[in-house]
């Protein structure tokens, strides 16, 4: 496989699993999750959209850098472990909005959060840019499950 369509293929796998889970924040936010109680440090919800969008294709290029490297049992299990907390990026959004289950969604939320630390370590020695790439990620995942706690805290 080429180096372009690997490229494409590692930025869309994130965005595609982003836009599905997406569709059901968006059909949430103007009912369900309107109703609930937030902290005061809760983010508008316009800005979502575009914070995800960047770190989708962050995590899309880190991906790239570490499928470019020769096969290796090292690359295979940094990309398992980078399919797995894809995975559970995905189902967060499906267990807070469409489940409307806040506080299964936090201990979801804290196992996604592990498996990024372990995706950031596993990529580390194959390509130091590919794992600072998902920096920004680990940031806003944590943010993320501070405001998740949070909501379980205040509703």
């Amino acid at each position: 496989m080429n180096r372009t369509l690997k490229l494409l293929i590692s930025i869309l796998a994130p965005l595609v699993v982003g836009a599905v889970a997406g569709f059901y924040t968006v059909s949430e936010t103007g009912t369900w999750y309107s109703y609930l109680n937030k902290p005061f440090f809760n983010p508008p919800n316009w800005l979502f959209g575009p914070v995800w969008t960047i770190l989708y294709i962050l995590m899309g290029i880190s991906c790239f850098l570490i499928w470019s490297k020769p096969s290796t049992a090292q690359r295979s299990r940094a990309l398992t472990i980078y399919a797995i907390q894809l995975f559970l990026n995905f189902w967060w959004s499906i267990i807070f909005f469409a489940l409307h289950q806040p506080a299964y969604a936090l201990i979801e939320i804290a196992f996604m959060w592990i498996a990024i630390f372990l995706t950031i370590r596993a990529f580390l020695p194959i390509n130091k840019v590919a794992a600072w790439l998902l920096i920004p990620y680990l940031m806003w995942v944590s943010f993320a499950s501070i405001l998740n706690a949070a909501i379980v805290w205040l509703n």
